[in-house]
């Protein structure tokens, strides 16, 4: 008898164990003394919750960040974070070029997987790029930051404090240490009307949050827009829609809320951050549960759109939004087709934006339901939660540490999901050799 081959894992099923094993050793580690403050390890509960919430850069946290945990258990969450941001697969070739080793077709086909870039040549030039964009990025961001931070927390103090939160922003994490300084749950609360620490962080999320195939396209062509591809005008377009009208809509909604008082500054600054921070990066300088409701909507629709495809960002993603929307407006106009910027965009997208979307919109309903019939919570909040979860945005109204366990492990799988990509989640499960297709008798039914 022929000994049967071995089946190989596919990229998909490689990037979701890999994300699966980093959580595991995330938790050991967070689970150790030292990782913690307190006399003792953390609990399974919260060390799982931690590092899920670290390795898929969302930012929901049991405990306070800046005063449950140590150095070390810092230590643990950035490296989780700048490895969740970044994908494993990219930091494991980063070692292997140092090392000059030479990649294989196979692992080739994984990191192209795990970055979402479009071609097998060229990549290697391309991981360079996003390595190197990382670190001029993150570095001017800390640099920036430790201008504030130093002359109020010293050297020391003040420069980990640069790098620490420079890291979180440009990987869309929403991790703070500010629990010591402005109180514990406080993010940049008490930074709102700080120009320099409120257009750093900001400036962070978005360059993290733009994808790195856009990057290389700016980088090639420079400010030169007909020479861009199509991804990348429509992600600048989206982006820039996305950020300064939801800035304008959250200062008209909170003119006579939170920013009733406030210099005019300050509430443009606030609208600002308001409405970049929910693409995926969790952090707040308002009180996000003092919210008016329309503006609790509005974070929730920008916390399911998120950040860019091939970024650190989550959420469905911009262009998958852009896609639906441009085919829903050409066949309210009858037209043949759905065209942007002088191109034509294909059925086989719809079909795929779609599917992202009705996939991660049904995980994050049945979430809440299933959290409101755990225990007795708000539904708002809970929505907001699950919503929070899925986008791996880590915004929160306020009950991430009142959840029990098995909301925990609800709201754990969501996260999981959201980083994976639950469409690439359930391939992973599901995946298996191909059949021959198989075409059934078509018969129309009535749509609207």
């Amino acid at each position: 008898m022929k000994r049967q081959k071995k089946a190989k894992l596919s990229s998909v099923q490689i990037i979701a164990l890999g994300f699966f094993i980093m959580i595991g050793a995330g938790t050991a580690l967070l689970m150790l003394p030292v990782s913690s403050q307190g006399p003792g390890g953390a609990s399974f509960g919260d060390a799982l919750f931690a590092a899920t919430s670290a390795s898929c850069v969302t930012g929901l946290v049991p405990q306070d960040t800046g005063t449950y945990w140590s150095v070390f258990g810092q230590t643990v969450l950035i490296l989780l974070i700048q490895v969740g941001g970044l994908g494993f697969m990219s930091i494991a070739t980063l070692f292997l070029l140092l090392l000059r080793r030479r990649l294989g077709l196979r692992q080739r086909e994984v990191v192209v997987d795990s970055i979402s870039y479009n071609q097998l040549g060229g990549f290697v030039p391309f991981i360079r790029l996003v390595f190197l964009g990382t670190a001029l990025a993150e570095g001017l961001g800390a640099a920036l930051l430790a201008i504030r931070f130093v002359p109020r927390m010293g050297w020391a103090k003040g420069i980990y404090y640069g790098v620490w939160h420079s890291v979180s922003a440009f990987c869309n994490a929403g991790f703070d240490l500010m629990g010591p300084c402005s109180g514990e749950y406080s993010s940049f609360t008490a930074y709102a009307g700080d120009p320099l620490v409120s257009l750093t962080i900001c400036a962070l999320i978005l360059v993290g949050g733009t994808g790195f195939l856009v990057w290389d396209d700016l980088a090639r062509n420079k400010l030169r827009w007909r020479r861009y591809r199509l991804q990348t005008k429509v992600v600048l377009t989206v982006n820039l829609v996305l950020t300064l009208g939801g800035g304008a809509l959250f200062f008209f909604l909170e003119r006579n809320n939170l920013g009733a008082g406030k210099p005019l500054g300050e509430q443009v600054l606030c609208a600002l951050f308001d409405a970049v921070t929910p693409r995926t990066a969790g952090f707040n300088s308002t009180d996000t549960g003092a919210l008016t409701s329309g503006s609790l909507l509005l974070t929730i629709i920008l916390m399911f759109i998120g950040g860019s495809p091939g970024s650190t960002a989550g959420g469905v993603k911009t262009t998958t939004v852009f896609v639906i929307l441009l085919h829903a407006f050409s066949g309210v106009r009858r037209e043949r087709g759905a065209n942007a910027f002088g191109r034509s965009i294909g059925d086989s997208a719809l079909k795929k934006a779609t599917a992202v979307v009705y996939t991660n919109l049904l995980l994050a309903l049945a979430g809440a339901v299933a959290i409101c019939a755990i225990q007795e919570l708000p539904a708002a909040a809970a929505l907001f939660e699950t919503f929070s979860a899925i986008g791996t945005a880590g915004m929160t109204m306020g009950i991430t540490r009142d959840l029990v366990p098995a909301s925990r492990a609800i709201i754990i799988f969501l996260m999981y999901c959201g980083r994976v990509g639950s469409i690439s989640f359930a391939v992973a499960l599901l995946e298996k050799k191909a059949t021959p297709p198989v075409t059934l008798p078509r018969e129309d039914i009535t749509i609207g």
